[in-house]
């Protein structure tokens, strides 16, 4: 561990033993859709999608991984294209064994220290549907520790949905948030694809 992760690990949350965060790769694509899952609370995305986040997102993502490298948590998500200073959150799992432990918020914490460095990014969005308790807090106590407004509209009713029952999905707003160079965790350089 590095000198500026110890001190991102100290500010922010603690990791439990043994856990570090990392940028996905395209190899943890397999993990991140078993996570999501056994999540039961995600819509699954095809295992596809999974592969495909890994290699294109993956500077704005991050997974936690044990000693041996295997995948326990991630946090998907892309700088928005028509507000490249929002980063619109996808989604956030722990695995089962790892939950409880304030896992999730430590994934988000430190994705947005280095997303505001490296892209100014100024504000997060994700939606949640209603009764998802466990994303309610996990995106309002963001909010509060990092001083920041949230609001909430719903994005896309109920009715929007093609393939069936499904809830409507509430977009959060959460913003302002302040600029904190000096929280920015050391992670590895990922690669630019050249197209």
């Amino acid at each position: 561990m590095t000198a500026a992760q110890a001190d991102l690990q100290a500010e922010f949350l603690e990791l439990p033993e043994g856990v570090r965060i990392d940028h996905p790769e395209v190899t943890d694509g397999a993990a991140l859709w078993r996570i999501a899952k056994d999540s039961e609370a995600l819509d699954l995305n095809s295992s596809y999608s999974y592969l495909l986040w890994c290699r294109d997102f993956a500077g704005t993502s991050v997974v936690a991984r044990t000693g041996d490298g295997r995948p326990v948590g991630f946090v998907t998500a892309y700088l928005r294209p028509d507000r490249p200073r929002t980063l619109l959150v996808w989604q956030v799992a722990v695995d089962t064994a790892h939950r409880g432990r304030g896992l999730a918020a430590r994934l988000l914490d430190v994705l947005m220290a280095r997303v505001t460095t490296e892209h100014g990014v100024t504000g997060i969005e994700t939606t949640i549907t209603p009764g998802n308790t466990a994303s309610e807090r996990l995106f309002t106590s963001f909010a509060a520790r990092h001083g920041a407004s949230v609001e909430r509209d719903v994005l896309f009713e109920a009715g929007q949905f093609p393939d069936g029952p499904h809830d409507p999905e509430v977009l959060y707003r959460i913003g302002p948030l302040p600029a904190h160079p000096a929280r920015t965790p050391s992670l590895p350089h990922v690669p630019r694809s050249v197209s």
